[in-house]
């Protein structure tokens, strides 16, 4: 398998440094607010990049971490009047429900910044003792111009960089490139014992912390979105190769940028999606499936017109996967035809070719036109005719690949126990005129496929 390895700017032989293990890193979200859909797109692409390491025999390690110490969280703590750490809570559990209904598994472990001071506070202690960061008024700061290699990743030059710098007013550091890996504390914010006095970290550390002492000094692969590249990633790795003195990451992987009707998504421009606005309109099955239908890399336009377009396909898939499982009732044992043994002969030829597209820097677009092409053929050879023999095996090759994208089936496992125990908790707060939390609820419900609907009898639900 090759991946594109931002480091070196081009296609490289993908080997772990274990052989049949695999320890992947990806920035996950701030959590102060729902998942927009641009970062619905590193959560699919990573999530589809580590099913197919498993696909091919690997055991993959896969942490992905919640960024709960920041400046958006304590605003959003203040604006709501509760604390940090319940703003944090909130989105959390947000996250899995929206990611759940996105197709996207959890992964391995998923570490929070404020589970993990010992450790980051530990990286700022080697690092100082290393000379590669000083401390001042409680503050630390990242000395860049003492990391020889400071810009290997983004192709930035140093010296650029410093003439176009400039110095924030309030910050008294030595240079204008030198970032804070710790923050004396301020007024009204969390805070945390260090060796520097009380405070918390700078956004760039915990990164490098948690990846350290979850995967060790040296992991297989480290993703992200392309707008992470410069500075959180390089500054990554200027912090973890000036702790440990070695490679942190052999393999970068970023995914491209997301457009919504070919402009920048933003909220002055009213462009804005989360996750949960999407799924009041389309099957966030389509949404998973319109991100696999572009190579990772492209930039990719979200419109109306492209998201009909993937639900047109989804709808395909499904009608696929009812037609196999029709099929498996109603076929016999009998003996496979001559046409059908060649058909079944040839299946290896469609997971070959399935292979060699994912193996070329997760081409999803390409394998996902084999899964079609392999739709297509069943449909005109296998009928209630065929022998079961040849349905069985089709319909296997089938589950294989649409699992390994993890399309064209139902995401959510919801239990109507739980639906019912959600259900009762909305009419107490619509009771409570608490009609923020019980929109809430009603909402997080059809991001995962069920409608609720207020009728004379009481509220019914669905299935959508």
């Amino acid at each position: 398998m090759k991946l594109y390895n931002t480091l070196n700017r081009k296609k490289e032989e993908f080997r772990p440094i274990t052989e049949g293990k695999v320890k992947m890193y990806a920035c996950g979200p701030t959590v102060y607010n729902y998942i927009h859909i641009g970062n619905a797109r590193p959560a699919i692409v990573f999530d589809v990049l580590r099913n197919y390491l498993e696909y091919k025999g690997n055991d993959v390690t896969f942490v992905q971490n919640f960024t709960d110490v920041d400046d958006k969280i304590i605003n959003r703590a203040a604006e709501e009047n509760i604390s940090a750490k319940e703003v944090a809570d909130k989105y959390i559990k947000a996250y899995f429900e929206d990611a759940k209904a996105l197709g996207v598994r959890p992964a391995t472990i998923h570490p929070r910044v404020s589970e993990n001071m010992p450790a980051i506070i530990d990286m700022v202690d080697r690092l100082i003792k290393n000379g590669k960061a000083y401390e001042r008024d409680g503050n630390v700061f990242y000395k860049v111009e003492n990391f020889e290699e400071y810009g290997k990743l983004s192709g930035q030059n140093i010296e650029d960089l410093k003439s176009g710098a400039r110095v924030a007013v309030d910050e008294d550091k030595d240079s204008p490139l030198d970032f804070a890996l710790w923050k004396a504390k301020k007024e009204g914010e969390p805070y945390w014992d260090s060796p520097w006095g009380p405070g918390r970290p700078g956004w760039h550390i915990e990164c490098s912390a948690m990846s350290t002492s979850l995967l060790g000094d040296t992991i297989d692969i480290h993703g992200g979105g392309q707008d992470l590249i410069f500075p959180h990633h390089e500054n990554e790795i200027a912090q973890s190769e000036g702790a440990c003195g070695c490679r942190f990451a052999n393999y970068w992987v970023h995914n491209g940028y997301l457009n919504i009707d070919d402009e920048k998504m933003s909220k002055s421009k009213g462009n804005f999606f989360t996750v949960r606005d999407i799924a009041k309109k389309y099957d966030l099955q389509a949404v998973r499936l319109f991100m696999l239908m572009a190579h990772y890399r492209s930039p990719l336009n979200f419109s109306e017109e492209q998201i009909i377009q993937a639900d047109n396909a989804l709808e395909r898939i499904k009608n696929a996967k009812r037609n196999f499982t029709y099929l498996l009732d109603k076929t016999t044992d009998k003996e496979m035809t001559d046409e059908e043994k060649a058909f079944v002969e040839s299946l290896k030829d469609v997971r070959t070719e399935f292979e060699a597209f994912m193996d070329d820097d997760l081409n999803t677009a390409d394998a996902i036109s084999v899964v079609f092409k392999l739709i297509r053929d069943a449909n005109s050879l296998l009928n209630e005719d065929s022998s079961r023999q040849a349905v069985e095996e089709t319909s296997a090759l089938f589950d294989t690949l649409t699992g390994v994208l993890n399309i064209g089936y139902d995401f959510d496992t919801i239990l109507e126990d739980e639906i019912l125990a959600l259900i009762d908790e909305r009419q107490a707060a619509r009771k409570n005129r608490d009609f923020a939390r019980a929109d809430e609820i009603r909402d997080s419900l059809k991001a995962r496929g069920i409608e609720l609907m207020d009728t004379r009898e009481g509220v019914k639900w669905k299935k959508i």
